[in-house]
Formats: C-alpha cells, structure tokens, sequence
C-alpha cells in the first residue's frame, strides 16, 4: 500500500507544550499516552486517555496528521486516510 498524500508531506513543527497535552494541562487532567500534531506542533493525549485531546484536535482544526510523542516510539497517524506512517 502507498503511503498517503498527508503522510508523505507531513511536517515536523516544534511541540508547543513539551511538557505534557495542552488541554490537559490547563485544565488540570491526566493522559495516559502523547501526541504531536505536525501541522502546528499541538501536543494531545491519546484515545487511551480520559479526554482524548489529540483527536479532538483533528476534528477542530481538520490537521490529519499525528505522531507519537512518547520516547522511542516514531510511529505517525493520518486521521483522514485512516493510515499509519
């Protein structure tokens, strides 16, 4: 299978909370894993977690693409294409 449009032109923004999921952490949550958005660097929790920011992002904003943000882990996700990367 070819690797999807949004895949192959992802970016690599800088992650704008390296700290922990954005929401979360306003809003005094917990996630259990993270995730970058690499469009504009959003970093969210996984659909593990309680709140599921790093989705809700994709259906706010419409940017499809993710990548873990867990150390070691370089998988990517298209949340159009359903797609991994």
């Amino acid at each position: 299978m070819a690797i999807c449009e949004h895949l192959s032109k992802a970016d690599d923004p800088a992650a704008r909370t390296p700290e922990g999921c954005e929401e979360c952490l306003a809003q005094g949550g917990r996630w259990v894993h993270l995730r970058r958005c690499l469009e504009c660097g959003h970093i969210g929790c996984c659909d593990s977690s309680p709140a599921k920011h790093a989705t809700g992002h994709f259906h706010e904003t419409g940017h499809p693409v993710m990548q873990s943000f867990e150390p070691g882990e370089n998988w990517r996700w298209c949340f159009e294409d359903s797609q991994m990367g």
